[in-house]
């Protein structure tokens, strides 16, 4: 693991986004919120905020950071979810890694809970799209 110890704490923010490709009829059934896992988007929401709080046991040689915030976003569009998600954390290195396991995260429960509906969705673009220190 990379010794970080002489690095000051600072506020850093890092934004990630990818996307689940999915059919019009899988979105409607979702936004109809009659699918019969229950509310998909809510579990795909909490699991990737899970997610981003355990990265470093998921991770190897990942800090164990304690983070301020995670905001996940899912916004349903024409043929596809659209995921991003904005890690804050006050600390001596950034959080892209916790970022970018959300987003994924996130993206595989979509799948898990929508798969027996659409045996075509495609998992897509998972990048990071900015990190700063604020």
């Amino acid at each position: 693991m990379v010794d970080v110890s002489s690095k000051i704490p600072q506020l850093r923010q890092a934004v990630a986004s990818g996307e689940i490709r999915c059919t019009p009829a899988t979105l409607k059934l979702l936004r109809s919120g009659k699918t019969s896992k229950g509310d998909v988007l809510a579990v795909a929401r909490v699991a990737g905020i899970h997610a981003a709080k355990q990265t470093a046991s998921l991770i190897p040689l990942c800090h164990p950071l304690s983070l301020n915030s995670v905001h996940l976003e899912l916004t349903p569009q024409k043929d596809r979810i659209l995921i991003t998600a904005e890690v804050r954390v006050h600390a001596r290195t950034g959080v892209e890694m916790e970022a970018l396991t959300a987003v994924s995260v996130a993206a595989l429960t979509l799948y898990d809970m929508l798969k027996a509906m659409d045996k075509k969705m495609v998992i897509q673009n998972i990048r990071l799209n900015s990190k700063e220190k604020i």
